[in-house]
């Protein structure tokens, strides 16, 4: 099985304008998650797709593999979904978020697993064990239930599910790692944006609004996520403290 991975990296995020090129240590951040994608030794090619000429050059200047899209795509996953076409060979395509400069090859692998395993969901997610206290209501921490399955019902930034009666529920923290069949990915790329993932901001309503299914698979724990400057002032103090 070949499998492709994208790092899809935009420059003018709203909440962190030039975050793929912002330092952390002493590397920028777009560096570090290409070199912790390739670490992962289930990827047959890891690329950086963007719009953006800045990023392209300090890709290049690394030595990495970049690949330029147009700039009107509304999600990450459209960008990705843009790159995949040039490499049909690949049967499963990964979408590694910019901004999880420390992704592990454990997460990505557990990801993949269900493929690797001879399944062909169209679409897998990451959840981990979400912590009550302080994430629950946290709008920034987005929630996913799902069935007996392990097959997502709902993501949310709003606390789910609501507990008339106190006990356990199957909700996790959703981490935004995606992995796609590349022909379901290719169907994505044409489903109109739908109401629930415009009023969540969550692109990955989509999927479930147009009723696919989205199988979530299990990891330990969250890696820090970069989406604002406080949490680059975060990730700066792990390095540290490694």
């Amino acid at each position: 099985m070949k499998i492709l991975a994208v790092i899809p990296a935009r420059y003018q995020s709203q909440r962190f304008p030039g975050k793929p090129l912002v330092r952390l240590g002493e590397r920028p951040m777009v560096q570090w998650v290409y070199e912790a994608a390739c670490q992962c030794p289930l990827f047959d090619r890891v690329v950086v797709a963007t719009d953006n000429d800045k990023i392209a050059d300090c890709v290049r200047e690394f030595g990495g593999r970049v690949e330029m899209t147009r700039d009107d795509h509304l999600t990450g996953t459209d960008r990705v979904a843009e790159v995949a076409e040039r490499y049909p060979e690949m049967e499963v395509v990964a979408n590694v978020q910019g901004d999880q400069p420390f992704v592990t090859p454990q997460s990505l692998s557990q990801l993949l697993d269900p493929y690797l395993q001879g399944e062909t969901p169209e679409m897998t997610t990451l959840g981990c064990p979400l912590d009550s206290e302080a994430d629950y209501r946290d709008p920034n921490t987005v929630k996913v239930l799902c069935d007996v399955r392990g097959h997502a019902l709902y993501f949310s930034r709003a606390p789910i599910p609501y507990y008339r009666n106190r006990g356990s529920a199957p909700v996790y923290h959703h981490l935004g790692l995606y992995a796609f069949r590349q022909d379901f990915l290719a169907e994505y790329a044409k489903l109109t944006p739908t109401p629930l993932e415009q009023c969540e901001g969550l692109e990955q309503l989509r999927v479930l609004e147009h009723g696919y299914a989205i199988r979530v698979c299990q990891t330990e724990k969250a890696a820090i996520e970069i989406n604002t400057p406080d949490d680059l002032d975060k990730a700066q103090l792990y390095i540290q403290s490694r």
